[in-house]
């Protein structure tokens, strides 16, 4: 049986998420449009009767670092790099420009000993197109791999290129037997809590997203198929708390009701959603 770890990286933005979460055909990471929407590296489970791939989805890697929360997303990259893997995947997105952040993410791949393929996504998306100025890359990488993560086309012959690269192992120390749902290295607290914050994402404005966070306090199982979910959410200061709540709490009922519903979806159960904001001006430097 074909098994082993998979490494993605690229520029925040790429679609390594959206990538990950078609291919597997469930949602394990939360995407949005806003860049740094990813915060931690996630381990996820693709099996199939060739094998299983441990696909590690890791935040963006960011050119410049302004504040702790960055900061400190960047070092949780860049430790991941230290982790034995089998095979990288260098994702670009041909819809933006190569920059400084672009080549300081190439020069992180170049130091990795390990077979590398370069993939080229977003190709649903024509209309704005700096293709030529990754042609550079061709000649140094000699698997390359054009696909739309978001539609999931042409992703086939890349996992097939992936099972051919990987090793022969009878089972991987990191994969449970038992294992039921595909993501390894979280529970179903962040798992909920990620489910909120990409709402957050979604529904506020540029600033606000990367100034809140999401913990959740308790999950209870009640009569009648009812989970009960007591959650928080932290923001850095009282007037984004303002903003989270909005008008006559509209705007917190908006994002509740969003993520109730995707929530109860995820676990097949009705679900009361229990939110509220608080101001904690410290919460980057306790949770990251």
């Amino acid at each position: 049986m074909k098994t082993g770890k998979v490494l993605l990286l690229g520029r925040p933005n790429v679609g390594k998420s959206t990538f990950v979460n078609n291919l597997i055909g469930q949602k394990v990471a939360i995407t949005s449009p806003k860049p740094q929407t990813t915060r931690f590296s996630i381990k996820a489970v693709y099996s199939d009767d060739r094998g299983k791939i441990i696909f590690v989805d890791t935040p963006g890697i960011m050119g410049k670092t302004e504040d702790h929360l960055s900061e400190n997303i960047n070092k949780k990259t860049l430790q991941t790099l230290n982790e034995e893997v089998d095979l990288i995947i260098y994702m670009i997105d041909h819809t933006r420009k190569r920059d400084y952040e672009e080549s300081r993410v190439l020069g992180m791949v170049r130091k990795i000993n390990k077979p590398k393929i370069l993939v080229i996504n977003k190709v649903d998306l024509q209309e704005k197109s700096y293709l030529p100025q990754y042609k550079f890359l061709e000649d140094e990488f000699s698997l390359v791999y054009q696909i739309s993560g978001l539609n999931n086309s042409h992703t086939r012959p890349l996992l097939d290129k992936i099972f051919e690269i990987l090793p022969e192992r009878e089972k991987s120390e990191e994969i449970p037997d038992d294992l039921i749902y595909p993501v390894l290295n979280f529970d179903s607290k962040i798992f909920i809590s990620e489910l909120i914050r990409e709402k957050i994402f979604l529904m506020m404005g540029e600033e606000i997203p990367y100034r809140t966070m999401v913990i959740v306090d308790q999950i209870i199982e009640r009569k009648n198929n009812l989970t009960y979910i007591k959650a928080r959410i932290l923001t850095t200061d009282d007037r984004y708390k303002k903003m989270v709540i909005g008008s006559d709490g509209h705007k917190i009922k908006e994002i509740g009701s969003y993520a109730r519903k995707e929530i109860a979806l995820a676990i097949n159960k009705k679900v009361y959603l229990d939110l509220t904001v608080e101001t904690d001006p410290h919460w980057q430097e306790v949770y990251y």
